[in-house]
């Protein structure tokens, strides 16, 4: 039987921001949600902290007819991680990573440009970057978040999730200065599970909830 422990993204989201109660109003920070899911999650952690709200777009690589099962990620700048034991095991081709990190590098590219209008970003030299998600599974897609915003020169770089698998967990605590989170047990087979409703976010709902925090800021 699957643990169900929120409601939905925006109550998962008042109770991350709960966790985060040390960055309340704390001038360095920046919250970098990743789309789409984690978004509506972020909304609620910037809303209660009183912080900004960026994205950062990473896109994960699924395998060869299994679109869902992660073999590795592309950031935004197009850096590529890649799980090494899972392509040699189903023997996937280099030509089939290369055709989906340019497929991926255009979709986030698009991605960016819709969302924040440009896909340039500042340093962030002297800042707490918290990079928010609604659940990290296997965690490509988070960890090409991570290396992209080391690259921009974060001081800190926190990753803040409700839920996070916890051979993920481990992972992370060594790769980040701090993992924020409500729940890390198993058996973890997927983000939806811990949530009662976890509908499919729209490109128009992360579009509104960026302008609505990017109003409440200025």
């Amino acid at each position: 039987m699957r643990k169900v422990l929120f409601e939905d993204r925006k109550e998962a989201g008042k109770k991350l921001a709960q966790a985060l109660l040390k960055y309340k109003n704390d001038k360095s920070a920046v919250v970098f949600a990743v789309p789409r899911g984690g978004v509506v999650v972020a909304e609620a952690v910037c809303e209660y902290l009183q912080i900004p709200l960026d994205v950062v777009v990473a896109r994960k690589i699924g395998a060869p007819f299994n679109e869902e099962l992660a073999i590795g990620a592309v950031s935004p700048d197009g850096d590529v991680i890649i799980n090494e034991e899972a392509v040699r095991v189903l023997k996937v081709s280099e030509s089939y990573l290369m055709a989906q990190k340019q497929n991926k590098i255009n979709e986030i590219k698009e991605r960016l440009k819709k969302y924040r209008g440009s896909d340039v970003y500042e340093s962030l030299e002297g800042r707490t970057a918290i990079i928010v998600d609604d659940g990290i599974a296997t965690g490509y897609t988070v960890k090409a978040a991570v290396d992209f915003i080391r690259g921009l020169n974060a001081e800190r770089v926190v990753v803040a999730s409700p839920v996070i698998a916890p051979d993920t967990l481990v992972e992370f605590e060594g790769l980040v200065d701090e993992v924020v989170y409500i729940y890390s047990d198993e058996p973890f087979y997927a983000v939806g599970q811990f949530y009662k409703f976890f509908p499919q976010i729209s490109d128009e709902e992360v579009i509104s909830i960026i302008k609505k925090i990017k109003g409440k800021g200025e």
